[in-house]
Parts: C-alpha cells; structure tokens; sequence
C-alpha cells in the first residue's frame, strides 16, 4: 500500500474520544489525557491516530499528527457508500458494514459514525458487534476499509475486461 501525503489533501480531524488517565506516584496520582483522533477530507480518504500528552490540546495535536501518517484510501462509489458488505475485526470489537442506498444516511454509533463521515461514505449502515469500546470501534473499521476494494480492481484482479 503506498503511502499518502497528507499536504495534497485539505484534512478535516475530529475527536472521537478523550480520556483522563492517572499513574499513581507517590505523592498520589499524577493524571494525563489520551486523545483518539480521525482525519478525513471527506473524498475517500481517512487515518486516525492516538495521542498522549499531560494536557488535552497537546494530545489532540500529537493524534492529528499520527493520523496523518495513517492515512488510507477507501473506495467510495457514486451513491457515497462502500461497494460491498465487510466485517472488520480488532480485538473483542467486530464492526459489521453494509452499503446503503442513496439517501439513508449514516447509520452508525458515535466511533464508526466519525470515521465514515470523515471518509465522505455518506451512505452505510453499520452495527458494533462485541465490544463498543471506541479504540476497538475504530481500529475494527479501519481493518474492514483497508480491506474493501473496487469494482475495478476486483475486475482486474479476476481478469475481466469490459
């Protein structure tokens, strides 16, 4: 998979999940954020990235950051959704995606639905299956997209020509 430069693309990121985690010192606990973060630019193109850092902004930008070299592109068709049926697994988490048809909408819970809105699928419906946990939610749709392919290359890959 070659990789995609992050400065061709007008990137859009939001946060999919904050959490305020302690290390107990002692003195007592010392607390610091980690941020999961999704980029997209709403064309077919997506990443998402975890950042840890004492204060939130910080850990915000370090996620942008490591969403940007995440990136990934997804075949998206004409109706804005994906061209076929997938699971994609990480983990305990099972994300399972279907294609819609125009004017459904995102059906979707809260981790999955960032994902697909950054990637521009406008059209799925999409159910969490096992855990709903939002770093599992993620990483399970990331591993069912990269595995999607289009019409095309499927065409190609079998030998049919049109």
């Amino acid at each position: 998979m070659s990789r995609v430069n992050p400065a061709d693309l007008n990137l859009t990121d939001r946060v999919v999940h904050i959490s305020r985690v302690a290390k107990v010192v002692k003195g007592g606990r010392r607390f610091s954020f980690s941020a999961l973060i999704v980029v997209g630019d709403g064309c077919g193109y997506v990443g998402y990235g975890l950042g840890k850092a004492n204060e939130v902004p910080e850990a915000i930008r370090k996620g942008v950051e490591q969403a940007k070299k995440n990136l990934i592109k997804v075949p998206v068709n004409q109706n804005q959704t994906i061209p076929f049926e997938i699971e994609g697994k990480f983990g305990a988490g099972r994300l399972l995606m279907k294609p819609a048809s125009a004017g459904t909408g995102v059906i979707a819970g809260g981790a999955a639905r960032a994902i697909f809105e950054a990637a521009g699928i406008n059209n799925i419906l999409s159910k969490c299956l096992g855990s709903n946990n939002p770093h599992n939610v993620v990483k399970a749709a990331f591993a069912g997209l990269q595995r999607l392919k289009s019409p095309e290359e499927l065409a190609a890959r079998r030998g049919i020509t049109e």
